[in-house]
């Protein structure tokens, strides 16, 4: 008599079993890991802003008073504009005009995003650094884990 060969029922369930465990796993962290690598670009979006507010606190003595957009163009501070719906993953990326120069960047809605904020807000390094900014982030985008 000729054995058969080939896998049991039994076999194979436990090989769907293992596949489906393998992809409830897997495809949330590749959502997660798609939704960051899309929010990097409303993260360097504020680059340039984070160095003009920079030079503006160095040119004018280390006081974030005078890092205000209205006050821009009559101290002559290195402060870019504002921008609203810039291309690709930003919708706007904003300087406060309050004095304490606060830069929010807003993702757009769609694409995997819906409108995560991140927020830099600036203050004195307390390593001694005179001219020195630390930046503390917050928003939306550290509750959803992608910055």
């Amino acid at each position: 008599m000729k054995k058969q060969g080939g896998f049991t029922l039994i076999e194979l369930m436990i090989v769907v079993a293992i596949i489906g465990i393998l992809a409830a796993v897997a495809v949330p962290q590749y959502q997660t890991y798609t939704k960051k690598a899309k929010f990097t670009e409303v993260v360097q979006a504020t680059q340039p802003y984070k160095l003009g507010v920079e030079l503006c606190y160095q040119n004018n003595n280390n006081d974030l008073t005078a890092c205000k957009p209205s006050l821009a163009s009559s101290t002559g501070a290195d402060l870019p504009a504002n921008t609203k719906a810039t291309a690709g993953n930003v919708a706007s990326v904003v300087i406060s005009d309050d004095g304490k120069a606060i830069i929010t960047a807003k993702a757009i809605k769609g694409n995997g995003l819906a409108e995560e904020d991140y927020i830099l807000t600036p203050s004195k390094a307390a390593d001694g650094s005179a001219n020195a900014l630390k930046w503390e982030v917050s928003g939306s985008c550290k509750a959803a884990g992608i910055c």
